[in-house]
Order: structure tokens, then sequence, then C-alpha cells
């Protein structure tokens, strides 16, 4: 979950992160961690019960009419441009609404129409939905559009559980003493995503490298070419956040357990898995066509 989501800062272009996983595993925690790593980046919440108009905003076209100019209130995507716009059980929220929100984060434009008049703004964001899957999925459609997708459960070594707890109530004891133990490690984070971005344009793609995405997709019976190129984009931050300068097949194999998951086709009942193993039967051939 933590690196999706730092994935997406480095490389915007993404397309989000969907994060499912059960009650009480810091999945809106750590969306708003993030957001106090990195400088001038907030979260701006979009609650599933939000009417059209507070998402997309609304043209006054009495105002319109009356003066023969446009008068536009913003919305929740204006204000989430350059953020990270967050939806809590997002697979509660209306289709409309999500399709609206899937449509601007892959323009980088909202575009609102009313009785003939429109209105175009820039609205790039992270969009990051969580959910619990309990309570109803997404269409398939809508969960191909998200970039990547992460699936999160309670920890159940016990060491570890119990150090959950214990670093929660040292928090809640002394929150700036918390703050201040990890700053260090956080000042070390954010210069790694800094240093990424700045690499990200000069990662090389080799040919080999994209011919491996398309025989991926292939091989795990993914629909459509966008699995291809996210796995490609997902490959290349992974590369830049690894401080490497070539996308290899390591990358390829970190990125493919972000991109495809939620992509793959399943027959009614059956579960999940079955990736790992087609997966690594894909990287062996091309492993095997690299050493000759």
């Amino acid at each position: 979950m933590k690196l999706a989501l730092i994935l997406n800062v480095i490389n915007p272009r993404l397309g989000g992160v969907l994060i499912r996983g059960e009650k009480g595993t810091a999945k809106s925690t750590t969306v708003r961690a993030l957001a106090g790593l990195v400088p001038n980046l907030n979260v701006v919440n979009l609650p599933v019960s939000a009417t059209e108009d507070r998402v997309v905003g609304a043209l006054d076209i009495e105002h319109a009419i009356k003066t023969g100019e446009k008068k536009f209130e913003p919305g929740l995507l204006a204000a989430a441009d350059g953020h990270i716009l967050y939806i809590d059980e997002i697979n509660l929220l209306d289709d409309h609404i999500v399709d609206v929100l899937l449509d601007a984060a892959a323009m980088g434009v909202n575009t609102v129409e009313r009785e003939g008049i429109s209105y175009s703004h820039p609205s790039r964001f992270i969009l990051v939905g969580t959910m619990n899957p309990e309570e109803g999925d997404l269409r398939p459609q809508l969960l191909d559009r998200f970039g990547l997708s992460v699936e999160i459960g309670g920890e159940r070594d016990v060491q570890e559980r119990a150090q959950v707890i214990r670093r929660r109530m040292d928090y809640e004891r002394d929150p700036g003493a918390f703050v201040k133990q990890y700053a260090l490690e956080q000042e070390q984070m954010l210069n790694q995503i800094l240093q990424a971005r700045n690499r990200l344009d000069q990662v090389r793609i080799p040919d080999d490298m994209l011919e491996l995405a398309a025989s991926i997709g292939i091989a795990l019976e993914v629909e459509g070419h966008r699995s291809d190129i996210t796995l490609i984009k997902t490959a290349a931050t992974l590369a830049a956040w690894h401080g490497q300068e070539t996308v290899n097949p390591a990358h390829m194999q970190e990125a493919a357990y972000l991109v495809l998951p939620h992509r793959m086709r399943r027959k009614p009942f059956e579960e999940a898995g079955g990736m790992e193993q087609k997966l690594q039967g894909v990287l062996n051939s091309a492993g095997s066509v690299q050493a000759r």
C-alpha cells in the first residue's frame, strides 16, 4: 500500500490507487500520512453522498444569460488539482460520479456543460479510493481504470500486531515526540521521492521490456492494452524509486503485482490465484531469451 501510494506521488500519471481491505487496517491513516510527508500535497476528501455539482462544480446559467459572462462555482475536482483526491468507501459511490472522476483523472481536465454552456479547468490529481470488499465491489470497467490496486488485511503475526498497538498508544501519549522520533526517516524518504521524480524521465525502457509487458498481458489474459502501458509506466517509476537507470525484469515483476491482479479475468467463484505461476513462466522465458 505504501509503495503504491509513493509511486503515484513520483509519477501522478500512473492512474491512482485502489486500496481494498477490511476495516481498521489504517487505509485512511496511510493516505493522510503521505500528504504529511510531501510538502504542498493535500488530501481532498470526497464523501460518498456528494452530488455531481459538488464534485465537478456548477455553472450559473442565469448569470450567463443576463451578462454574457460565465460564472463557475468550483467543485472538489478543482480543489483537488495538484493534490490527492481521496474517496473512502468508493464502492458505495454512485457509478456516474465514479465515471466523471475517472475521466477527469485520465484527461487532467474537468469540463462542465450546462444548457449549451461549457467551462473547463485543470484537474490533475492522484485518485485514491479505499473500500471493504465485503460491502460490494466496483464494476470491472471501473476497476480497470485504476492504475494500481492493492489488498491489505490485519496483521496476523503476534509480535507485529503488538507493535501496532504499542505505536498507536505511544502516539496518543505524546504525538509531538512520536513524530519527532521518525523525522529523520521521513526526511530520507522524501528525498528519495524527490530524487526519483527528477530521475524518472531519464529512465531507459529497452525494447525487450516492451515485449515482456506484452507477453505478460497475453499470458495473464488481461483485456485491452491499458494494463500493458500501465505496467511499463509502473516499472519505470520503480526503477527511478530504486535509483536505477534502466527498466529490468525485476521491475516488471514487482510492477505486475500492483498493476494486474484487479484486471485479470476470472470465472465465477474463481480465486485470484494462478498469477504467480503464469507470471513466473513468462519471466523465465524472457530470461532464457536474454541469456541466448
